[in-house]
């Protein structure tokens, strides 16, 4: 057996032992990706399916990720089409098991099935080119959206995420890792990186925290996070979810638009954001910042 095909053998496992937590026995199961997370398409004999969640160890603590289900849920409440997480039989919103052959714990969760297509893939960009402007100004919008949502919901007692601030994103311990010392990089490489660090951290900590530039954002809006559904956006996928800059959202729309559409579908994303929320020429100003910095997080990411 394959080294992938051992690791889906596993998570399979791991589902199969998850399930019956919500009552679900004998489905059939579906690879939908393995990546950070592995995520299976459910589906019943009834035909009913749902989507469920192997989060990688270490990640989240339970607490966090209450505090995704909470955010998600006061999304869908307020009208901004999430997928609704399924509380087990006795009421909770993940089961913990242990991965195949001990070592750490992980966590399990189970969505309801949205409907929709991808927009498209980080690697080959949204699935009709052609239409990128129109997407983009709706990507606005949506964004928009989860934003005037974020800076004025208060959050329940005990709700915690992770914050993509200075410290989350090139402090000693960023979320992602340390990006300027992979072991990848070259020596030149790795003092690019630091002195590309101290940059972002220098012009990061000049910026403000106020409820109207900062708050809880989704961090994922790529293609692959985003549901088309005639013409309804679904965003789907919290699991980065946490506090940051709301500009950092729109760099992390932006990041794997073609280089020679960038600026067009930057324009039109600017566009469609403004009909639902304020976004000034001074914040538009720092879009270049936080591209390198989402751009430091997905090289830490892709290494570690």
């Amino acid at each position: 057996m394959s080294r992938a095909a051992s690791i889906e053998a596993e998570f399979t496992a791991i589902a199969r032992r998850a399930l019956p937590a919500w009552g679900i026995e004998a489905p059939e199961l579906a690879v939908l990706k393995i990546r950070e997370n592995a995520v299976f398409a459910v589906t019943l004999p009834d035909g009913a399916r749902y989507a469920l969640r192997i989060h990688r160890s270490g990640y989240h603590s339970p607490t966090e990720l209450d505090g995704e289900i909470a955010w998600a849920d006061a999304l869908n409440a307020a009208g901004i089409a999430t997928p609704r997480a399924i509380r087990t039989t006795s009421g909770a919103v993940a089961v913990t098991l242990p991965y195949p052959g001990g070592g750490a714990d992980c966590h399990i969760d189970l969505f309801e099935w949205i409907a929709g297509h991808q927009l498209g893939t980080s690697e080959q960009g949204i699935e009709d080119p052609n239409a990128l402007p129109a997407t983009f100004r709706s990507l606005g919008e949506l964004a928009a959206a989860v934003h005037n949502h974020s800076s004025t919901w208060i959050p329940p007692a005990g709700f915690a995420r992770h914050a993509w601030d200075c410290e989350g994103l090139v402090g000693e311990q960023p979320l992602w890792g340390r990006f300027w010392e992979l072991a990848a990089l070259s020596a030149g490489e790795c003092q690019l990186m630091q002195r590309v660090r101290s940059v972002l951290k220098e012009q990061l900590q000049k910026l403000p925290k106020t409820p109207d530039v900062y708050g809880l954002i989704h961090a994922d809006l790529v293609p692959e996070n985003v549901l088309i559904d005639g013409d309804t956006l679904r965003l789907i996928d919290f699991d980065d979810c946490g506090f940051g800059w709301y500009l950092f959202e729109i760099a992390t729309a932006l990041y794997f638009v073609e280089p020679s559409q960038q600026a067009m579908a930057a324009q039109n994303m600017v566009d469609g954001y403004r009909r639902l929320r304020p976004l000034s020429h001074q914040q538009l100003e720092q879009l270049d910042l936080f591209l390198l910095a989402r751009g430091t997080t997905y090289l830490g990411w892709v290494h570690t």
